[in-house]
């Protein structure tokens, strides 16, 4: 892909983190994307999130398949690992990723094309595993680089720039991470960077898999006034369920709440998150109420935001499967490999 590198001009006002970082060292190159693409919002929400929960960008590994969305890494940390994979098997690489070294924040980027047709089937087993990442879903119902054929996401009777009706039911990534029993599941907005943020900060901090599906429309083909993934659909119809705060580990709650009204719920690394139901009728620690909730207001043509489900206690991929502690890129060549007799050790426990 192209990588246009930014000026360095650092301001000497600019805020620093704990690290000593100001918000260009989260940077990366500049967009070559259309102007006014919902995806360089998400790039902008996703430094942001890094730059303020303090993390070094070395301890990041950002990956991505194929598709507009699989650009944006380029646009981001800078200074992070990256790999772009082939069309729709970039969770396969994340997961190489993981296990080799355990230590890092994963963050896949992909799209409605990328994950929901070719690459369905890695979404869905990345899920069923657990696998310890962040994965942002840009999703604008189109294939942008092909020139704005519907993708899986396409609602039925949205029509494409030319005249066309979709007349094929969407697949939801959030109702199938909900189904495949995905830990922590979100939608968001690119639009919408007050409640992006925070989101992507506790998928960041949830030890597990966290899909944040971003409504992040195409203004090339798709922004138009019979789509329901254009700019001024998503804003009409969106629909707040839960609103959420991010509280770093030590940092006192200075929220005041009534009981009943806001949960607390603490992650792996003692931060925590609080929700605060906008519906009443609300229940984000239940998978099939949630779902319900979800599908009772896609009827209504509404989108529903927020962190939808969260599920702390399951174990992730590593501790499915009982790794070692210590990340296998840090073992030495006699750990890793214990010779033959090791190895038909192993292979006789399948036999």
């Amino acid at each position: 892909m192209t990588y246009i590198a930014k000026p360095r001009i650092v301001h000497g006002g600019l805020t620093r983190n704990a690290l000593g970082l100001t918000i260009r060292d989260y940077e990366g190159g500049m967009s070559t994307l259309c102007a006014g693409c919902g995806h360089d919002s998400v790039t902008a929400a996703i430094v942001q999130a890094f730059f303020e929960l303090d993390i070094p960008p070395h301890r990041v590994a950002k990956m991505s398949g194929i598709g507009c969305s699989s650009k944006t890494p380029a646009y981001f940390l800078g200074a992070s690992h990256g790999f772009n994979a082939v069309h729709g098997r970039m969770p396969s690489v994340a997961t190489g990723a993981s296990v080799a070294n355990r230590e890092l924040y994963l963050l896949g980027v992909s799209g409605d094309g990328d994950s929901l047709s070719i690459g369905l089937g890695q979404f869905a087993h990345a899920i069923r595993r657990n696998l310890n990442m962040v994965y942002v879903l840009e999703n604008n119902g189109v294939y942008g680089l092909t020139k704005g054929q519907f993708s899986a996401s396409a609602d039925v009777g949205s029509k494409a720039r030319k005249g066309e009706v979709n007349e094929q039911q969407p697949i939801d990534p959030v109702q199938m991470a909900m189904a495949q029993g995905g830990t922590f599941v979100a939608r968001s907005f690119s639009g919408d960077k007050e409640q992006l943020v925070p989101l992507l900060k506790a998928a960041i901090k949830h030890q597990g898999f966290a899909l944040v599906d971003v409504i992040s429309p195409c203004v090339t083909f798709n922004d138009h006034e019979d789509s329901t993934k254009s700019y001024s659909y998503t804003r009409q119809f969106f629909h707040r369920a839960v609103h959420l705060d991010y509280v770093p580990p030590l940092e006192e709650i200075k929220v005041a709440y009534d009981e009943g009204e806001v949960m607390p719920i603490e992650l792996h690394d003692g931060s925590r998150i609080l929700l605060r139901k906008l519906s009443k009728d609300y229940s984000f620690t239940n998978r099939g109420a949630a779902l319900d909730y979800i599908r009772s207001h896609q009827r209504k043509g509404e989108i529903v935001t927020g962190l939808l489900y969260i599920d702390e206690s399951e174990p992730d991929l590593h501790g499915i499967n009982h790794t070692t502690t210590a990340p296998l890129c840090n073992l030495d060549f006699e750990t890793l490999c214990p010779g033959s007799q090791a190895l038909a050790t192993l292979q006789q426990r399948f036999r």
